[in-house]
């Protein structure tokens, strides 16, 4: 499942990280993150994460995903990696590829399971030519382009690619999550029925029907969340 979420960041919250990072260009190849197989097919930049401006981005965006209603709801997160960013210009692109398994959370021993891929974009789209992300799951490719400071998440084992950027420059940033529940289908099941309850919630109140189905939705997260 596939799920846009519309202003995860403010316009002026992008603002203000697009303006830190034109003042501090901490900008390297996307290449030295990327593993032999990667290598080949992605051209593009990403901020130095050993950088002062990434530390200060990267735990800002994080404390957003960590407030976002539907975030939560879709991912059930048990563990966020710290957002990185990158920028894609000059004919910059990723090609083909599943995100790694697993990668460690910056400054710590601790594996983490991509249950859940996630992009913010930071540029708006009348800013770049090309730049698609493209995600292909059992229904066929979707094309994805978003206004800035909106984000869409995804199953970290869709097959994905980002389209050469022809003119411009796309920025974002992306990162990881893992689940508490692992499996995709449960998590979209979850997902549906929470935000079935929400709504019904809002026309019917705490009625006898919707705490029913909320006893419902607890008892399937117990029943398959990973702790």
């Amino acid at each position: 499942m596939i799920l846009h979420i519309p202003e995860l960041l403010t316009k002026q919250q992008v603002q203000s990280i697009r303006q830190a990072m034109e003042q501090d260009n901490q900008w390297l190849s996307g290449k030295s993150t990327a593993g032999g197989q990667a290598q080949q097919i992605k051209n593009n930049l990403q901020i130095d994460a050993g950088s002062e401006l990434y530390q200060q981005l990267s735990q800002f965006v994080c404390q957003q995903i960590k407030h976002a209603p539907l975030m939560q709801s879709f991912a059930l997160p048990k563990e966020i990696l710290a957002p990185m960013f990158n920028c894609y210009q000059d004919s910059g692109h990723y090609g083909n590829h599943v995100d790694n398994a697993i990668h460690y959370m910056a400054g710590k021993n601790q594996a983490v399971r991509t249950d859940v891929s996630m992009t913010i974009f930071l540029s708006e789209p009348d800013e770049y030519a090309g730049g698609e992300l493209i995600i292909e799951d059992t229904y066929g490719a979707h094309e994805v382009k978003l206004d800035a400071g909106d984000a869409v998440v995804y199953p970290a084992t869709s097959l994905h690619r980002v389209e050469p950027v022809t003119q411009g420059a796309r920025i974002a940033a992306f990162t990881w999550v893992q689940s508490m529940v692992k499996d995709d289908w449960q998590r979209s099941m979850l997902f549906n029925l929470d935000m079935t309850i929400i709504n019904l919630r809002q026309k019917l109140g705490d009625c006898e029907e919707t705490v029913n189905l909320t006893s419902h939705y607890h008892n399937l997260l117990r029943q398959w969340a990973e702790l």
